[in-house]
């Protein structure tokens, strides 16, 4: 009888360590947890974060007050689990007075280009600062009382991602109000190439800031670096960085996000996608918004082929999407080889099938591409190669001055 109840407790204790262990499946949704106190161990070469790093920005947050410009990514991993950074923080008694939401919002569901409200945030009660729409910049007003300034947003590497562009102004408002800002860098998932035609001057905009090229392969912490560096603030200002360098991250290393940086960025594909398709925001063809695979395909009733086609419908992140309820017709690039360059290809293919050449593209176009030239390069059916070789030398200048500002090789 003995033996029978020592087996069944044996054997009860190994089922329940067989439980535990199945219970560590990976979470990458919220709302997250606030009991941040102790960071799990990274394997070996595992990239670390710069907001995975707390013990190090606790300590330049310690006794101060602090204003955080985060978003649904400003994530720090806790054992399997991610917690938003400002919950980490609170959890560690740092005085978070306001949080700075960018395009999409701070808990990430706004549709792109749609106006984000100030508010307060349920989970914490603290006051929510829209930073889109007309109020791009802080004002001095918001930023009096605050000690600090963090930066915690994944950026994929694109000129026209509108976080580097709420960046910029961020840094300015951070100089003219003589406020440090503290930069947690994160891993750029197109840093592995620098590609596209350089933006000219005179079409500056909100998705085009800056002269560089679509692709700049930097990190967020080496981009306000290079925004410091080359003087692009207003007046020639300068801002008072102070950045968490990442650890075991170099440019050639894959990184997939645990969280998607924005509604209409589901997976890896897309974001590999993004810089070559974000161009058919400025045409009459649709990029899979109002779909589940937003980024992987493209099409419209006026592409001449029935290979593939989808039907647009609302959804989050896309309340009114192109082509709404119609059906498209274009291409599946869901099983496509990650690009390592930008590929225009498919605008060019898009071009010279459809049925209304006369509406491809809008006024839109040009500000995303950052010149005119694009546009009359494929219209005048240039191959890619060609349309390639005319942004060489520009490309070459940035990738020089570029080198500058590169934290990690």
């Amino acid at each position: 009888m003995q033996q029978l109840i020592n087996r069944y407790f044996k054997n009860t204790f190994l089922i329940l360590v067989w439980v535990c262990a199945s219970c560590g499946k990976k979470s990458s949704s919220l709302p997250l947890a606030s009991n941040a106190h102790t960071i799990s161990p990274t394997k070996a070469h595992e990239i670390i974060t710069g907001a995975n790093q707390v013990p190090e920005v606790l300590s330049v947050l310690k006794n101060k007050k602090v204003a955080i410009v985060g978003n649904q990514t400003s994530v720090v991993k806790n054992q399997e689990n991610y917690i938003h950074l400002v919950d980490t923080l609170l959890s560690h008694q740092i005085a978070i007075e306001k949080v700075f939401a960018p395009e999409h919002g701070f808990r990430g569901k706004a549709d792109a280009g749609e106006v984000v409200k100030n508010g307060i945030d349920t989970k914490t009660g603290i006051p929510i600062i829209s930073l889109y729409g007309k109020n791009k910049k802080p004002s001095a007003q918001v930023l009096e009382g605050l000690d600090i300034v963090i930066f915690d947003i994944q950026d994929v590497g694109a000129r026209f991602y509108t976080y580097i562009s709420s960046l910029h102004y961020v840094m300015e408002a951070c100089a003219e109000n003589n406020l440090t800002l503290l930069v947690l860098d994160r891993p750029n998932p197109n840093g592995n190439y620098v590609d596209g035609p350089v933006l000219e001057p005179e079409f500056k905009s909100f998705v085009g800031m800056h002269p560089i090229p679509i692709v700049h392969g930097m990190t967020i912490a080496e981009y306000a670096q290079m925004i410091n560096g080359e003087k692009w603030l207003k007046n020639g200002v300068q801002c008072t960085l102070q950045i968490v360098k990442m650890k075991h991250y170099h440019h050639q290393k894959s990184y997939s996000l645990p969280i998607k940086p924005s509604p209409n960025l589901p997976n890896n594909q897309a974001i590999n996608l993004y810089p070559s398709l974000c161009l058919f925001e400025g045409t009459n063809f649709s990029v899979g918004r109002g779909t589940n695979f937003q980024f992987q395909v493209y099409g419209a009733p006026s592409y001449a082929s029935a290979e593939f086609a989808f039907t647009p419908q609302p959804n989050e992140g896309a309340k009114y999407p192109k082509h709404e309820n119609k059906l498209c017709y274009g291409k599946d690039l869901r099983k496509l080889e990650k690009l390592q360059q930008l590929d225009f290809s498919f605008l060019i293919d898009a071009y010279q099938n459809t049925t209304d050449k006369e509406h491809f593209f809008n006024n839109f176009f040009v500000k995303l591409a950052g010149t005119q030239k694009l546009q009359a390069q494929i219209e005048n059916g240039l191959p890619f190669s060609e349309i390639k070789k005319s942004w060489q030398p520009q490309l070459d200048a940035f990738k020089e001055i570029r080198k500058s500002y590169l934290i990690y090789p």
